[in-house]
């Protein structure tokens, strides 16, 4: 292996400019053809920042892995927001369907600690409380507790 290239790009809209032209030019692979192939492979996060490692071998041939957008990236985007709460705990700035939450909770559930969808859940709730973001219409912490007392069970067993 000629070497290993770990970047972070917005989903669908890489580009041979910086950072992966100057890094990739000098390992010999198709620039061109390492893009097509990173733009094919995060066309679903569009406009999300997506970590992706591109292995080149030393017959120029490569391989591009793409990770998991962080659990910010992936809130924001369900969420519909730029940003998060300047105030969290004070200032709320989007309220998500618990559906929505675990769709998140299983996108990230391979990188984060747990092993259970509802540990994964407390993870993310985590998340949304640092961000402003309430889950249907509770505060991060009431939605916790009412994971962990079995409110849920139904819609994370499907």
């Amino acid at each position: 292996m000629t070497g290993v290239v770990e970047v972070l790009v917005s989903g669908g809209a890489a580009n041979p400019g910086p950072p992966l032209g100057p890094v990739l030019g000098p390992l010999g692979v198709n620039v061109k053809a390492v893009v097509d192939e990173i733009n094919k492979a995060t066309a679903e996060y569009k406009g999300i920042q997506v970590p992706v490692k591109i292995m080149v071998e030393s017959d120029k041939s490569f391989t591009v892995a793409v990770g998991t957008p962080p659990t910010t990236a992936l809130l924001k985007q369900e969420a519909g927001i730029e940003k998060g709460s300047g105030e969290p705990g004070k200032q709320t700035v989007a309220d998500l369907k618990m559906e929505q939450l675990v769709n998140v909770a299983r996108m990230k559930r391979d990188n984060l600690l747990s092993y259970e969808l509802k540990n994964a859940i407390s993870e993310v709730l985590g998340t949304c409380l640092s961000l402003g973001i309430t889950v249907d219409g509770k505060s991060p912490r009431e939605v916790q507790q009412a994971v962990s007392s079995g409110e849920y069970d139904q819609l994370l067993s499907e």
